[in-house]
């Protein structure tokens, strides 16, 4: 049985000595917890100076200026140990493994060396594999270990120990209760923790699964996805250090979550990230324009993929005679000539790389052509003239005059494979060559191409065959700006026609340059509200990270967009067929019982066949519901959420309610974030309150948009329905 920790309520226990002179039970179990917090600080205090020791040391080292190659590289390799100690001031110790054989080994942020060769790890990486046993050893399997602390910080002091025996003992040195039920507690502060200490079995099977193709994890409300998705990130990127040379993308489903986020990669040490959302994956293109559900459906299909090649082929040049002039002359290239080079520029090559390829061998071809019609040209000359060339020739043996070496076109009017390339650096440079290629071949901008093609209803309907006429004419329709479905395709047709090469700036941080560049190939790509994404958004990820390094995470019973998948083997057939591996996260930690209750009926009424995740924690606070009419709804959700604030002091609180009356909302609630369903979604709050639940129903996709509603709180939810 766990007892509630006096110091996990931020009350200090007070020693009282029984009658019979023995402490009693409450007593000795506060005067056993101050002990093992004074031990665990302790050791906090000794794995800190030895932290800042070997900072000071690495900074020194540091400060010296690199004489040569070898020097740089090992001054990168000491700034990242650098930054890795300095980033580890929070948190750096929070467990502890006492195994059956008494070895202890104590977990934390990074990895501390102890001094002298051979000697133990003074502090284990969290990622190491003598760390793995701290998040899954149980008491069936507890893997050589009798006992897992958990040591709870503040800064530079242990504010709470909580022990969990696994070799089935029930002693009384254990003190305090678990840490991921002590973490379950807290109040929520707006940002993700990095919930390392926390971590459960089926979590970090998940986090150290093998990362050799698409890993796509279903979880429910509160089973700790995103915190699974990020840390393994991290895990990854320890273990491959090949990743961090790539960076990884970080997709999520909106800006207000990627700012939840935003700490917990850096917390754990990793910076090479680029974090985004499939609408800002182009970094010079934005959204400006809202749609209907019917149109981002219709978008969102994979058929646009085939649809684009098709198209960016037939705006490939055909193959015919070429006729170019060159100094006051023309030449013509054959055109089974510029068929062969044009099948050898457009192998496997985007539009724009094809182009230049292209280019280049005309560049040789006309060159090859003037040197060949110049050697004709002189064929024709010499005839007749053997007897005058022979008479000069003669004359020339009896000159005896100092005379220079002469090659090439100086002797027989020829040109050398020397002047035959200076030749064709002379073409290559020309302008009224480049101009011949930009006219008949020409530089295309995807913008431009794409709204041109989907404002043509005769070019959809040859080359989207699939699309109805009244699916055509609402494509048409719609003219920029962009809308969130366009951006997908604006990708594809931007990677048909490849990168126009430009020069790329010197000196940026690795995810720098990876944000700014569109072609740029990550190392690993993690995916939060995986279930939101189309088809051809999952061509997006695939562009990005050709490995299928992928780790997607999501609750396909949370789907609110368009597409109609209602399984993850539907939402992912297009990207990666049957080649990708499915986990499942089956304990909510987030949501109380009381009102995961709620939600069987709700995912009943969403067509859902999955069984809900199962609550291991009771708030023992009751969800409530007051009915009001719509004349109330200002008044009324002003005073319930003030309540709710008041209650959760020092937490935070959140509103979720129909889009058609969140602008109403927020007019009177300045104070509290006021979110759609669809918006709200990877968020928690300590208390929800939930407005008009049967107006969300109603909307698109509804009941699947009640179900994340109702699950964003981890301690209260209040619902004020409305009378029509």
């Amino acid at each position: 049985m766990h007892r509630k920790s006096a110091l996990s309520n931020g009350t200090a226990g007070v020693d009282e000595v029984a009658p019979d002179g023995q402490l009693p039970a409450s007593t000795a179990e506060d005067a056993a917890r101050r002990s093992a917090v004074a031990e665990e600080q302790a050791f906090l205090d000794l794995a800190t100076a030895r932290r800042d020791r070997l900072a000071a040391y690495l900074q020194i080292e540091l400060s010296s200026e690199p004489l040569d190659a070898l020097e740089r590289a090992r001054q990168r390799m000491l700034r990242q140990q650098y930054d890795e100690l300095r980033r580890a001031e929070d948190g750096l110790v929070f467990g502890r493994l006492d195994g059956l054989d008494g070895t202890v080994r104590h977990v934390g942020r990074v990895g501390l060396r102890n001094n002298g060769e051979g000697a133990e790890p003074l502090l284990v990486d969290w990622r190491a594999p003598a760390a793995r046993p701290f998040y899954t050893a149980t008491a069936v399997d507890p893997q050589g270990q009798a006992r897992r602390r958990h040591i709870r910080t503040t800064g530079s002091a242990v504010v709470g120990v909580d022990d969990e025996p696994l070799d089935g003992s029930t002693t009384a040195d254990l003190v305090g209760e678990g840490a991921l039920l002590a973490a379950l507690d807290q109040r929520r502060t707006g940002r993700m923790s990095t919930a390392i200490s926390t971590l459960q079995r089926e979590q970090d099977d998940i986090i150290r699964a093998e990362a050799t193709g698409p890993l796509v994890v279903q979880g429910g409300p509160g089973t700790g996805k995103t915190v699974v998705a990020l840390h393994r990130v991290a895990y990854l990127l320890f273990t491959h250090r090949k990743m961090a040379e790539q960076a990884v993308l970080v997709l999520g489903p909106s800006p207000r979550f990627l700012q939840y986020i935003a700490q917990v990669l850096p917390a754990l040490g990793e910076t090479a990230v680029v974090s985004a959302t499939c609408d800002t994956l182009l970094a010079d293109v934005q959204v400006g324009r809202d749609e209907s559900r019917l149109l981002a459906e219709i978008k969102g299909r994979a058929l646009w993929q085939p649809t684009l090649e098709s198209y960016v082929a037939s705006l490939l040049p055909r193959p015919r005679e070429l006729k170019l002039r060159w100094e006051g002359e023309f030449y013509a290239i054959p055109a089974a000539t510029v068929a062969q080079a044009l099948a050898s520029a457009t192998q496997g090559r985007p539009y724009h790389r094809a182009r230049a390829a292209f280019a280049e061998q005309l560049h040789h071809l006309l060159a090859d052509v003037v040197a060949e019609q110049r050697e004709t040209l002189m064929e024709e000359m010499e005839e007749g003239f053997e007897e005058i060339l022979a008479r000069v020739d003669k004359g020339m043996e009896h000159d005896h005059s100092p005379t220079r070496t002469s090659t090439g076109s100086d002797i027989d009017g020829l040109l050398s494979e020397e002047e035959v390339e200076q030749l064709r650096c002379r073409i290559a440079e020309n302008a009224t060559i480049a101009r011949f290629i930009e006219a008949w071949w020409p530089t295309l901008d995807p913008e431009t191409l794409l709204g041109d093609f989907l404002t043509d209803c005769t070019l959809l309907a040859r080359f989207a065959p699939q699309l109805s006429p009244e699916e055509i004419t609402a494509v048409a329709a719609e003219p920029t700006p962009w809308a969130s479905s366009d951006i997908p395709l604006l990708d594809a047709l931007a990677d048909l026609l490849g990168e126009v090469d430009t020069p790329q700036p010197q000196g940026e941080f690795l995810a720098d340059r990876a944000r700014r560049q569109r072609g740029w190939v990550y190392g690993h790509v993690v995916i939060d509200e995986a279930q939101e994404l189309s088809e051809m958004q999952w061509q997006m990820v695939l562009r990005r990270c050709p490995s299928r390094s992928i780790t997607a995470v999501g609750d396909i019973d949370q789907a609110e967009a368009a597409h109609r998948h209602t399984s993850w083997a539907k939402a992912v057939r297009a990207a990666f067929g049957d080649r990708w591996t499915g986990a499942e996260l089956t304990i909510c930690y987030r949501t109380p019982r009381e009102v995961m209750d709620l939600t069987g009926p709700v995912l009943k009424k969403a067509g859902s066949h999955n069984t809900p995740p199962r609550a291991v924690r009771s708030s023992g606070i009751a969800p409530w519901e007051r009915t009001i009419t719509p004349a109330e709804l200002a008044g009324a959700a002003v005073e319930a959420a003030r309540q709710l604030q008041q209650r959760w002091h020092g937490g935070t609180v959140g509103v979720i309610a129909p889009a058609d009356r969140i602008a109403t909302l927020q007019a009177v609630l300045s104070d509290v974030p006021v979110l759609s369903a669809t918006q709200s979604k990877g968020l928690e709050w300590d208390a929800t309150l939930l407005i008009d639940p049967h107006g969300i129903a109603a909307e698109p996709r509804g009941w699947n948009g009640l179900y994340v509603a109702l699950t964003r709180c981890t301690q209260e939810l209040g619902q004020l329905t409305l009378t029509h």
